[in-house]
């Protein structure tokens, strides 16, 4: 009996190949050449910005944009501290409970289904408005100047709990749920053995989420946080480019010290600041990026 070799269906001429392999290569420059471009301006003189605009090859390099950052490194690296504590500890806390919220509402034999999953739903539509979060932040709990009030407000994202219920859906069979009953394992038990370990892409998804929405966020600080030691790094960024803009705005003080204000890094410094922003988000994200493709349930269904 002959055989014949037939081509996948799935397979895709040379053509075809390379074309896909030269959109890929665009769309990872498109990424890519931004970040680049950031951390040249930002070794980049101030001189050379105003003359030439912003360029991948600069005729002037100059440290002064870090050194205006790093002057007093202890402030920075205060602020680098208190970040990372509040997203490490509000990124676990948060997968946990969205997790917790969300496992209930997506099994259909729960018979308050309907109402959380309502309730939760309510809250992407309306809310009290910054007066009335402001009230319960500071009057209700008394979170003026404490890192819960940094953590609190991010603590539970709404539209990432209903992207658990349905990966839990989706993916996380009921018989796996009623063969662990079964054999004796409690709900808890069940969450903690069966349902977690299956969902490691969905988690790792939404702690990046998280993660991203921890460390960038500032307008809490704003509200909140009274104490200079207590600010997390995007806010004192911001802190520090609105004093260098005041003092270039004054016209008094800009007669009085020409000298210093010329000296002054403006473009570079805010560029600085993206770099120095932006570092711990692309060590962590290959951390997550690994689950986001995997498929741990094939196979985990027996028969």
């Amino acid at each position: 009996m002959e055989i014949r070799a037939t081509r996948r269906d799935n397979s895709v001429s040379p053509i075809a190949n390379a074309a896909l392999h030269l959109l890929f290569i665009a769309l990872s420059l498109v990424c890519v050449l931004p970040v680049v471009l950031v951390a040249i301006v930002s070794l980049t003189h101030n001189d050379s910005l105003l003359e030439n605009g912003y360029s991948f090859f600069p005729e002037r390099l100059s440290w002064i944009a870090y050194e205006s950052l790093f002057t007093d490194y202890g402030t920075i690296l205060g602020a680098y501290s208190v970040s990372i504590g509040i997203t490490v500890v509000g990124t676990l806390l948060g997968v946990v409970l969205m997790a917790l919220y969300a496992y209930p509402i997506s099994r259909a034999d729960y018979p308050y289904r309907g109402f959380f999953t309502f309730f939760l739903f309510f809250t992407m539509l309306f809310s009290g408005g910054l007066v009335s979060k402001y009230i319960v932040y500071t009057k209700g709990l008394g979170l003026t100047d404490s890192y819960f009030a940094l953590i609190l407000p991010l603590l539970i994202a709404p539209f990432n709990v209903f992207i658990m219920r349905t990966f839990f859906q989706s993916t996380i069979h009921p018989s796996l749920v009623e063969s662990a009953r079964i054999d004796g394992a409690g709900e808890l038990r069940i969450f903690a053995r069966v349902v977690l370990p299956l969902s490691l892409p969905v988690m790792a998804t939404m702690a990046l989420f998280s993660t991203i929405a921890y460390w960038n966020d500032w307008f809490n600080a704003l509200l909140f946080i009274r104490s200079e030691d207590k600010y997390p790094l995007q806010y004192l960024m911001i802190r520090v480019i609105n004093d260098i803009q005041f003092l270039r705005d004054n016209v008094a003080l800009a007669a009085q010290n020409p000298a210093l204000l010329e000296n002054l890094p403006n473009e570079s410094l805010q560029m600085a600041m993206a770099v120095v922003g932006m570092g711990p988000i692309l060590v962590v994200y290959p951390f997550f990026q690994k689950y986001f493709v995997k498929g741990l349930t094939v196979g985990a269904i027996k028969g």
